[in-house]
C-alpha cells in the first residue's frame, strides 16, 4: 500500500547545511506513511557513514521476526546534500531520500515523492534518537508534511515499547 496523490511532486524545502556526520547512528522510527516494503512495528533505521556523501543504510523491524536489509544512501548533488537517493539492490531505481527537517540529537523528518505522469506516490518517515518523540515535535514535523500537501492523517504509528520491542536490542 502506498499513498498516490493527482499531479507531480511537491518540491519541499530540506534541510539548510545537512551534515551526515551528525546523523549517523540509529534513529526510531515514529510516524510513517503507509508502504507495501514495511509491515512490521519496532522499526529502526542505523546509519553509518562510508565515504563523503555516502551512508550505509541498515533498516529493521519486528513483524514476529525480525527482518533487516541494508542500502546505500547517496547524495545526489553535493550542493544540496539533505537530498539523498537510497537503493536497496542492484536492480531497482534508487528513491529519494530527503531531509527535511533535523536537529540531529532529538527528530528528523524525512520524505519522498516519485511522478509517475499524472500521479505521485508519497513517503515520509518521522524518527527520533529515542523510542518516543514528544507531541509538540511531532505536531510541528505535521506541520512542515501539511504545508506541502501531505495527508498527515494517514501517518501510521509505530510501536517502540520495550516489551514489543525488546528481541530488537539483542
Amino acid at each position: 500500500m502506498f499513498i498516490l496523490n493527482a499531479g507531480q511532486c511537491p518540491t519541499p524545502a530540506v534541510q539548510a547545511n545537512f551534515d551526515a556526520s551528525k546523523y549517523i547512528g540509529r534513529w526510531f522510527e515514529i510516524q510513517r506513511l503507509p508502504t507495501s516494503f514495511q509491515v512490521g512495528q519496532c522499526s529502526r533505521a542505523f546509519y553509518d557513514l562510508k565515504a563523503p556523501g555516502v551512508i550505509e543504510v541498515l533498516n529493521s523491524e519486528n513483524n514476529g521476526t525480525i527482518n533487516s536489509i541494508i542500502g546505500s544512501a547517496k547524495v545526489k548533488d553535493p550542493a544540496e546534500p539533505a537530498k539523498l537517493e537510497v537503493s536497496f539492490y542492484e536492480d531497482t531505481p534508487p528513491g529519494p531520500y530527503w531531509v527535511l527537517s533535523t536537529d540531529y540529537t532529538g527528530h528528523s523528518l524525512v520524505y519522498g515523492c516519485t511522478d509517475y505522469g499524472l500521479f505521485h506516490m508519497e513517503l515520509s518517515w518521522i524518527l527520533s534518537r529515542e523510542p518516543t518523540l514528544p507531541k509538540e515535535t511531532v505536531a510541528e514535523l505535521h506541520g512542515i508534511l501539511s504545508s506541502i500537501g501531505v495527508a498527515v492523517d494517514k501517518m501510521l504509528t509505530t510501536v517502540q515499547e520495550e516489551g514489543h520491542c525488546g528481541a530488537m536490542e539483542q
